[in-house]
């Protein structure tokens, strides 16, 4: 169980420095794809952590609900904002009316840091 946790927090930060990159780039609609992705997968971490069946999906609040479930301290997810991340994260990788700003990617980014940061201290795992 601990070394599919480790894969999943492993691709979830190389999701959140795909979208660091692709943000220092200008390619603001795929840096939020990818804070999505990173989000997503620090969520999914947790879960499988607690050996707690998910669905596959992308939807974010899905998935802060079933943690809620094992503690309700995932409600603070709502207040900073991570729920916001879906649909639009994963809407933006094909033609569509959003267009994203660079302030819009880096209020994601800035999510998704702490959206990291509760997750890993929920999980044990020191941040480095």
């Amino acid at each position: 169980m601990r070394e599919k946790v480790k894969e999943w927090i492993e691709k979830a930060e190389k999701d959140l420095r795909a979208a660091k990159i692709l943000y220092n780039e200008g390619i603001h609609d795929y840096t939020l794809f990818h804070v999505q992705q990173a989000v997503e997968k620090y969520l999914k971490a947790f879960l499988t952590l607690h050996n707690i069946p998910f669905r596959k999906t992308h939807d974010i609040t899905y998935l802060i609900e079933i943690c809620k479930k094992i503690d309700k301290e995932f409600e603070t997810l709502y207040r900073i904002g991570a729920d916001k991340l879906y649909p639009i994260g994963t809407l933006v990788r094909y033609p569509s009316p959003y267009k994203i700003s660079k302030e819009e990617a880096k209020e994601a980014i800035e999510i998704a840091e702490k959206v990291r940061e509760f997750v890993l201290k929920k999980l044990g795992i020191k941040e480095g």
